[in-house]
């Protein structure tokens, strides 16, 4: 900061440090030699760690937790969803990305959510039936459990089975007391009977402390156990496609029998003495967290001190770039030339961070997607496209200031097994209870992840964030993501796995953990818990955790044009690193109800 003395910049850090700390509910790692697993919430983790104690693999562990979460989080994520995996085998060192998100039906078009007047209607990617994607969880979980888990396919299922035949205590977490005043989702799960009957009582909903029992899910828990094609070919299917003819949805026995999960080769960068490997198209998150790195690039954050306003400014600033590429080039790679090999290259980085003024914020209006001539220079092949339809974003749509939907939506969990292989999986049925929608006598949630297109260029999904043709809709396409399954490694070693919910927030929330282990040697409660920052290019604002930044920082931010927003508390991600001494140590977000357990 311009003026600081030595003195005073001791002074400075020291009160920093100690504010920010104290605004946090720092959480003490949990530690732990032979496996870990922590999830988003503590019965979950447990069922992760049984499969660990019976002898099974991080595979075996990440496969019972997800289905666990998918009955005690079925508020955020589930069987009637989707997701990404990342995976990293110890012994090989490779790592493997599997592709099991949520992808448009076989009827969908390109102006499906669109009025006569070519405006977008208001909720139809949203809420109901016709916002449904075919769910991929059930397939994802079955191909790496196929391929790579130990215990038999019955034995990881129990746990998730028996939840949610005999129940559990919803606890006095503050998600199931924010649903208590969450009147616009609780008015339309009241407007569809299964969802009503399951997750209400008395036109309310059910409440910490009360026991939710959810028999139709247990039952299908069951078939699928006993043969996971019946969620695509069998009853399961036949129910799911039933209900959505008579409701106008677009899901039918051949969208479900014809979706496959796919292997997707990992993005993978060096910052520091580490190699990042995170989730690449149709995920944004992988891409765009290590572009960030990159603008980052060799600035010593560590010297200057963790929140000084120099690594806020660069770290915001570099937000905004890599949102805005987003927003031009990012879409699923089956269907448009997605330019990754240039968005990560050095070069191009160098050249972006070029563009910073360090004591002046530029504003998001100034700030647009580079263009592709430009971007195809730093293609090792310069005569390929980056695509026919790419249709530059109007100044309209850059001006736009959207209202983003805030929820516990998502749920990433973290796996660690005794012989080091990880896995980092986030999966989702989009917003709270998804298209609040459950298909009858299944007790499946199905998710609204058809908001995740762009419904028409440059206007805002539910989370602010703009799109384009590379994300427009079309049949079996898959929407473009924020999910951002990490894995870290040095020398070839698990360094550290790391992920987590929050929609457009995902990606700088595993920047900020994946900076707080690495340039600030904060141990992964510390790295989880402290106060975090986040920009996403539109609406031209830096979200600040209240009393996230001492005043000093803020008035400095401030001065450099940074349009700061006070907001509550966000996030809920997770991690686990292993510490130099080889013990692992993991730890959940306090501002969510996760938990770590070890072995």
């Amino acid at each position: 900061m311009p003026g600081l003395g030595y003195a005073y910049a001791i002074f400075y850090f020291t009160f920093l440090l100690y504010s920010q700390v104290a605004s946090a509910a720092l959480t003490l790692p949990l530690r732990s030699k032979k496996g870990m697993v922590v999830s988003a919430h503590p019965l979950a983790s447990e069922a992760g760690i049984a499969m660990l104690r019976k002898g099974g693999n991080a595979v075996d562990a990440a496969v019972a937790t997800t289905f666990a979460i998918s009955v005690v989080e079925p508020f955020s994520a589930g069987i009637g969803g989707g997701g990404f995996l990342l995976m990293h085998s110890e012994k090989t060192g490779e790592m493997k990305a599997l592709d099991f998100r949520e992808r448009a039906p076989l009827k969908a078009t390109r102006k499906m959510y669109l009025d006569a007047q070519g405006k977008v209607r208001p909720n139809a990617s949203i809420n109901g039936y016709l916002a449904v994607g075919t769910p991929g969880t059930v397939a994802g979980l079955y191909e790496v459990h196929r391929r790579y888990g130990k215990l038999p396919w019955q034995e990881v299922m129990k746990p998730a089975i028996a939840l949610a035949a005999s129940g559990f205590i919803l606890r006095t977490g503050e998600t199931w007391r924010s649903l208590q005043t969450n009147e616009s989702r609780k008015q339309v799960i009241l407007n569809n009977p299964a969802a009503r009957d399951i997750f209400t009582r008395n036109g309310e909903f059910y409440k910490s402390g009360d026991k939710l029992v959810q028999s139709d899910l247990a039952r299908t828990l069951t078939a699928i156990a006993e043969n996971p094609q019946s969620f695509y070919t069998g009853s399961i299917a036949r129910a799911i496609a039933s209900d959505m003819v008579k409701n106008g949805g677009l899901i039918t026995l051949e969208d479900l029998k014809t979706y496959k999960p796919i292997w997707r080769t990992p993005v993978c960068g060096n910052f520091r003495k580490a190699k990042i490997c995170s989730m690449p198209p149709p995920s944004s998150g992988g891409i765009h967290l290590l572009q960030i790195l990159n603008i980052i690039g060799d600035t010593d954050f560590k010297s200057l001190g963790w929140h000084h306003p120099d690594a806020i400014h660069l770290m915001v600033e570099a937000m905004k770039i890599a949102y805005a590429d987003r927003s031009q080039y990012l879409g699923d790679p089956d269907f448009v030339k997605v330019p990754v090999q240039e968005l990560l290259s050095p070069a191009y980085a160098k050249k972006r961070r070029q563009e910073i003024n360090m004591q002046v914020a530029r504003p998001s209006t100034e700030i647009k997607p580079v263009d592709k001539e430009i971007l195809q220079r730093f293609s090792q092949a310069n005569n390929q496209s980056l695509g026919k339809n790419i249709i530059p974003l109007s100044d309209q749509s850059l001006k736009l200031h959207a209202t983003r939907y805030e929820s516990p939506q998502t749920s990433h969990l973290t796996v660690v097994d005794e012989q080091r292989n990880a896995v980092s999986l986030t999966f989702t049925i989009n917003l709270i209870f998804g298209a609040s929608v459950v298909t009858p006598g299944t007790g499946i949630v199905l998710n609204n992840e058809m908001d995740d297109f762009a419904a028409a260029p440059g206007v805002p999904n539910a989370f602010g964030l703009v799109g384009n043709d590379a994300n427009s809709i079309a049949p079996r396409k898959t929407p473009l993501s924020s999910m951002t399954p990490t894995i870290v490694t040095e020398n070839g070693h698990f360094r550290m796995a790391v992920g987590a919910p929050g929609g457009s927030k995902i990606i700088t929330q595993v920047l900020q953990v994946i900076l707080n282990v690495l340039e600030y040697n904060m141990d992964v409660g510390a790295a989880v818990s402290v106060p975090r920052i986040h920009h996403q290019w539109l609406p031209d604002e830096l979200d600040v955790e209240s009393w996230g930044l001492d005043a000093l920082t803020m008035q400095e931010l401030r001065r450099r044009g940074h349009k700061i927003k006070e907001t509550p508390p966000w996030g809920n991600g997770n991690a686990i690193a292993v510490t130099s001494d080889g013990t692992l140590e993991g730890a959940a977000d306090p501002r969510g109800e996760g938990s770590p357990k070890g072995w």
